[in-house]
């Protein structure tokens, strides 16, 4: 799941008028959802790319990185 430029330049646009001059209540609820959104999209991905990952030993055995349980 990626998420769309789109709503990561309105994320973008919300801190910089957070920080300038203060969000209005609808504002703030609409930060928090496209932050959770965001978050959720760098999860999906970062484990995406550990269940790709192999671990190489000295003996040039290849195997997948296991999840804990």
């Amino acid at each position: 799941m990626t998420m769309e430029q789109s709503r990561i330049d309105r994320l973008n646009e919300l801190a910089r008028k957070a920080r300038a001059q203060g969000l209005t209540p609808e504002e703030h609820a609409e930060r928090s959802q496209l932050r959770n959104e965001y978050l959720a999209a760098i999860r999906l991905n970062l484990q995406a790319q550990l269940d790709n990952t192999y671990i190489v030993d000295e003996h040039g055995n290849k195997r997948r990185l296991k999840r804990k349980p």
